[in-house]
C-alpha cells in the first residue's frame, strides 16, 4: 500500500516550471500553485500580465491533488437553514457560485484541452438514517422551488438501483455535479500557465513577504527574489511563509482518502452503476466515486487529526472497516492507496476573498473546494483588474476564529460534538 496521493502517483510530472533563480519584476506574483494559484495565473496571463507563481513543493501537491475527486455544484450547507440565516437572496447567490463553478471547470477542460476524464455524472447525497432522507426531502424542494430545477430525490424504494447498499435509505441526485483526474487536471492547467506566457517556480517556499513604497511587494524565497505590484495568496491551509493573519483565521482540518485495487467492471456496475460521486448525510461521514481505473475510492474525515504518514495509516485503517460495513463484498479487496490533506476550514464554512493589507487572497473553501478553487481563480484575476464585483464572497466579513492562533488544539473537542450530534440526530 502506498501511502501518497492516487491523483499525483498517476498523474503525468509537471515539468515546464522554471529551473533558475528568479529576479526582477512582475506585474502579478501568485503564492501557491494549487487550483487557485493557476487558474488565477493562467487567466492573468491570458489577460495580458507579467505572472509569475510561487509554490513551496510540486504544482498541486497539496489540497488540489490530495482530495475525494468530486466537483460538486452544491454547498456544504443545508440551503434553507442557509437561507434563514442569511436571507434567500444571498443564499441563492452563494448556491448558483457553485453551479457556475463547475461550469468554469469544464469550460477550461475544453479550452485548455486537458485531458482529465472530466464527465457531468451528478452527486447523489445519501441519507444515512431514515429520518435524514425527510430533511434531505425538504431541501431539494427549496431549492427546486429557489434555485435549482436540476436536483430531484431518489426514494429509499429506488436507492438501490443507484448504490447497491444496505447502509442508505434514499437521497438527493444534484444533477449538474462532476468528476474528474485531479492530478491530470492540475498538471494541465499548469501547463497551460506556461503556455500563455506565465511563469512556474516549483520548490520555492515563499519566506519574505514586504511593502514596497505603499503599494507593490517584494517576494522572497529560497529561489530568488523579485517585486510585483500586485499579489494573490492561493495557499490554502499551508504553514509556510509569513502569513500569520489568514492562519488566524483558517482552522487545517485532516481528511482522509483510501483507495482500493482495480476491481471487476462487472462489480461496479452491480454496486455503482451510474459512477456518480457520492457522500453521506452525517457530520462526520463519507465520501466516494469509481476512478477511471476501475477502483474504489472512499474517503472522510475518519479522525479528527492532522495529517502526517502515522496518521494517514491510522486513519486508513477506519476507512478500511467502513468501507467494509458499506459494501460487504469489498471487505477482503486490497487496499492500494492511503493518504491524507489539510482541508482549509472556515468558521462558518463559506470561502473567503478579497483584499488585506494590499494582498488578494481566495482561500478557506472548506471541503468543497475542487470547483470553487478553479473558479475562484479566475474571478479573482477579474477583481484584480478591477471588477470586485466578480468576487461572490465579496460581502463576507472575516473576524479570526476565537483562541486559535495557527495551531488547532481545539479539534478532539470538535470532533467529540460531531460525533455526538451524529448520534442523537
Amino acid at each position: 500500500m502506498k501511502l501518497e496521493s492516487y491523483w499525483l502517483d498517476t498523474a503525468p510530472r509537471f515539468t515546464l516550471g522554471e529551473r533558475e533563480p528568479v529576479s526582477g519584476h512582475v506585474d502579478v506574483a501568485v503564492i501557491g500553485g494549487g487550483y487557485t494559484g493557476l487558474s488565477a495565473a493562467l487567466a492573468l496571463a491570458q489577460q495580458g500580465a507579467s505572472v509569475i507563481v510561487f509554490e513551496a513543493g510540486r504544482v498541486i501537491g497539496e489540497a488540489s491533488g490530495r482530495n475525494g475527486g468530486q466537483c460538486n455544484s452544491g454547498l456544504a450547507h443545508d440551503y434553507g437553514a442557509l437561507a434563514e440565516r442569511l436571507g434567500t437572496e444571498r443564499a441563492r447567490a452563494y448556491q448558483r457560485a457553485y453551479t457556475d463553478a463547475v461550469d468554469t471547470v469544464e469550460a477550461l477542460v475544453l479550452k485548455e484541452r486537458i485531458d482529465c476524464d472530466f464527465v457531468r455524472c451528478g452527486r447523489l447525497k445519501l441519507a444515512a438514517k431514515p429520518k435524514h432522507y425527510d430533511k434531505l426531502a425538504r431541501a431539494c424542494e427549496r431549492l427546486i422551488q429557489e434555485v435549482d430545477a436540476k436536483v430531484e430525490m431518489i426514494t429509499p424504494e429506488n436507492i438501490r438501483t443507484e448504490v447497491d447498499s444496505a447502509a442508505f435509505f434514499g437521497g438527493m441526485l444534484e444533477k449538474t455535479s462532476a468528476q474528474m483526474h485531479m492530478g491530470r487536471f492540475g498538471v494541465g492547467l499548469a501547463e497551460a500557465v506556461v503556455r500563455n506566457g506565465g511563469r512556474v517556480l516549483e520548490s520555492a517556499p515563499v519566506t519574505g513577504l514586504e511593502r514596497i513604497g505603499g503599494k507593490a511587494y517584494g517576494i522572497s524565497s529560497g529561489r530568488g527574489a523579485i517585486s510585483a505590484d500586485q499579489v494573490l495568496l492561493a495557499t490554502g491551509s499551508s504553514s509556510v511563509g509569513p502569513l500569520g493573519y489568514f492562519r488566524r483565521r483558517l482552522v487545517s482540518v485532516g481528511s482522509f482518502i483510501i483507495v482500493t485495487e482495480p476491481l471487476d467492471p462487472a462489480l461496479l456496475a452491480r454496486l455503482l452503476p451510474m459512477r456518480r460521486g457520492y457522500v453521506t448525510s452525517k457530520n462526520i461521514g463519507n465520501y466516494f466515486r469509481v476512478t477511471p481505473d476501475n477502483r474504489l475510492l472512499f474517503g472522510g474525515r475518519a479522525r479528527f487529526a492532522m495529517s502526517n504518514p502515522r496518521s494517514d495509516a491510522k486513519s486508513g485503517q477506519i476507512l478500511r472497516a467502513v468501507l467494509s460495513e458499506t459494501f460487504p463484498e469489498l471487505s477482503k479487496v486490497r487496499i492500494d492507496y492511503c493518504w491524507g490533506g489539510l482541508v482549509d476550514m472556515t468558521a462558518d464554512r463559506l470561502p473567503r476573498a478579497g483584499e488585506h493589507d494590499g494582498l488578494y487572497y481566495s482561500l478557506g473553501y472548506s471541503g468543497h473546494g475542487v470547483q470553487m478553487s478553479v473558479h475562484m481563480g479566475q474571478m479573482m484575476a477579474q477583481v484584480m483588474s478591477g471588477n470586485t464585483a466578480a468576487n461572490p464572497w465579496r460581502e463576507l466579513s472575516w473576524p479570526a476564529v476565537p483562541g486559535h492562533f495557527g495551531k488547532p488544539w481545539f479539534l478532539p473537542f470538535v470532533g467529540a460534538y460531531y460525533r455526538f450530534q451524529d448520534l442523537i440526530h
